[in-house]
C-alpha cells in the first residue's frame, strides 16, 4: 500500500520541454515535477490491492481514506513520503468479508488503526523510480520497495496550487505483516512470489 515520492535533479539543467517534463532535464533520466511539499489529493487518490485466493483466484480491494505528504528535493537523499492509511476504510465491495478484513486475523483495526509507510530517498530505476519505504501494518515494519513514475503537472490556476500526479506499484507477501489465516489454502504450498500487489494513483497539490 503505499506510497511516492520524488526529488528535482542538481542546479543548471535544460529548461522543460512540456509540463510533464518540468522535472526531468537531464537526458536519460526519469520525469520529475518541481522541488516543493505536495499534499495528497484523497478525492483523487487510489489505494488499490489484489490478494491471491484459493490459489488460482484473486481478490481486488481498496483503501479509502487516507493522507500524506510527497516532498521532493533538488538532493535525491533528502526526497520523502509519509502517508497514512486508515486501516477500517478497506473496501472490497462486500460488507462481510471487510469487516473480516478488520478482524485481528488481518488489519486488527482496533488495535492498529493506521498503516503508515514512510520513505527516504530516492533511485532510478527502468521502470521509473524506487523509494525503499517501510511499510507498517499491524505495528510490524517491512521495508517494501515502491517503484513510482511521474504522470505530469497540471498548470495552477486561478486560487489553486499546482497539481501532479503519479501511477506507483508494489509487491508483498501478507504472511510477513501476521495475517497467515488459511495462508496456504489461500496461496499454495509451493509459492514464494509477493501474494499481494499494491497499485497507486494519486495526485498531490502543492503546499502554499
Amino acid at each position: 500500500m503505499l506510497l511516492f515520492s520524488a526529488c528535482h535533479s542538481p542546479p543548471g539543467s535544460a529548461p522543460p520541454a512540456s509540463a510533464k517534463q518540468a522535472g526531468a532535464p537531464v537526458k536519460g533520466t526519469p520525469d520529475l515535477p518541481a522541488p516543493a511539499t505536495y499534499v495528497l489529493d484523497p478525492p483523487h487518490t487510489f489505494i488499490y490491492f489484489t490478494a491471491r485466493h484459493k490459489v488460482v483466484g484473486q481478490v481486488r480491494g481498496r483503501f479509502d481514506k487516507m493522507a500524506g505528504t510527497i516532498v521532493i528535493d533538488r538532493d535525491p537523499a533528502a526526497c520523502s513520503v509519509d502517508v497514512t492509511i486508515e486501516a477500517a476504510s478497506v473496501d472490497t465491495q462486500n460488507a462481510v468479508r471487510d469487516e473480516d478484513l478488520r478482524s485481528a486475523a488481518f488489519f486488527d483495526v482496533a488495535r492498529s488503526p493506521s498503516i503508515t509507510y514512510r520513505g527516504r530517498g530516492i533511485r532510478p530505476s527502468s521502470d521509473g523510480w524506487v523509494v525503499d519505504g517501510v511499510l507498517d501494518i499491524r505495528g510490524v515494519t517491512k521495508v517494501v520497495p515502491l517503484t513510482f513514475a511521474f504522470e505530469g503537472t497540471a498548470p495552477a490556476e486561478s486560487g489553486r496550487p499546482a497539481r501532479i500526479a503519479f501511477h506507483a506499484k508494489a509487491g508483498t507477501r501478507r504472511a510477513e505483516f501476521g495475517m497467515v489465516r488459511e495462508l496456504l489454502e489461500e496461496i499454495g504450498a509451493n509459492a514464494t512470489d509477493a501474494d499481494v500487489t499494491i497499485e497507486i494513483d494519486t495526485e498531490a497539490l502543492a503546499k502554499n
